[in-house]
Formats: structure tokens, sequence, C-alpha cells
């Protein structure tokens, strides 16, 4: 018995030293930087929302996976116009409707590299317990300490049912329509074993 767990602590050890395997990202230096504006950009709002749990799968060098967890509770307004009210009306069931879907989350699918170093991603995004595909590009870079992803997007929150003074609903007065596009700008954190 003895033996058998020493070569499964070994086989382990193994592929993690080749890269092999889950790696849970660093929630705390994480973050999903966010955008929205008017139609117009005449009014733009950003800021920060957290991750709760996160994983990168690891095939050799190259992340072929993962999976993450969004605390839409931690959604901030940074720009410090409306601060506390924008929040609420963020959280409220205009939006994202907090209190009923605490959580978004992305699994990541495919993972395919692109001749400039990139990486073309295939994912699934859930928000407000609606599941809906994704692209993007991110890249990785790797330092001493560890390695970081980043990817910036656009993604269209009607998908997701977030239709508040959308484009597409009639009877909006046109200076308060809200662009349907949401910017995103994720970094993550996490250990390199390369």
């Amino acid at each position: 018995m003895k033996k058998i767990i020493i070569l499964l602590v070994s086989i382990s050890t193994i592929s993690i030293a080749q890269g092999q395997g889950n790696i849970k990202i660093d929630t705390s230096r994480s973050v999903i930087k966010w955008k929205g504006s008017n139609l117009f950009k005449f009014n733009q709002h950003y800021g920060t929302v957290n991750f709760l749990s996160g994983e990168i799968s690891m095939n050799g060098p190259a992340i072929s996976g993962g999976k993450f967890v969004v605390d839409m509770n931690s959604i901030m307004n940074t720009d410090g116009k409306y601060n506390e009210m924008l929040v609420s009306h963020l959280k409220n069931k205009d939006f994202f409707d907090v209190e009923k879907h605490p959580e978004a989350k992305l699994e990541i699918h495919q993972v395919k590299p692109d001749d400039n170093g990139q990486m073309e991603i295939e994912a699934l995004l859930t928000i407000k317990g609606i599941s809906r595909p994704i692209k993007f590009s991110s890249t990785m870079e790797k330092g001493p300490n560890g390695a970081l992803l980043k990817s910036k997007f656009i993604i269209d929150r009607t998908r997701w049912g977030i239709s508040y003074e959308s484009k597409g609903i009639v009877g909006s007065v046109k200076e308060g329509i809200i662009s349907d596009a949401i910017e995103l700008e994720v970094i993550i954190v996490f250990r390199s074993l390369c």
C-alpha cells in the first residue's frame, strides 16, 4: 500500500513539473475591468468585478482550458460618477439581477494559438443563468513569479437578457439609450509551471 501511495505522488509530481493539470488562479490579483456607455459614448462608466475562483488547465507549456466563477456582488464603479446609485442599479433586475444570480461563469472549451503569438479562445459565458458561446483573443506573459493571461473583448449584453434602455427597445428616449456593448478587459494571474 505504501508503495502505491509513493508511486501516485511521484506521478503527480512529474505531471506538475511538466505543466500538466490544473492551476488555481490568484483571485486577489486577478480582475475584470468593465466599461459601458450610452449609445453615442457621451457618457461612459467603468469599474471592476472580482473572481470568486478559477483554474487554468495546462497541456505542457500551453493553456488548454479553464473554468472561472465571478462574484457579481463585487461589482464596483470606479469612474467617480454615481458610485453607489449606479452600482445598485447594475445589481438590480434592470441589469444583472445579482440577488437572484450572484455568480457569472466562464468555461474555456478550445484554445488555438495564432501566428501573432496570441491565443484564439472559444468559451461559454454564463450571466443571469443564460449561457452563450463567445470568442476572444488572449495573450500570456510569463515571469519569474507566475504568469498573466490578458484578454480584451466586447459582449452584447442583450444576448444575456439585459435589455434595459437597449437600442432595440421601442420608445426609449434617444439620449437615454444605453449601448448594448460592454467592453471587458480580463487580467488573470496564476502560477506558471513552465
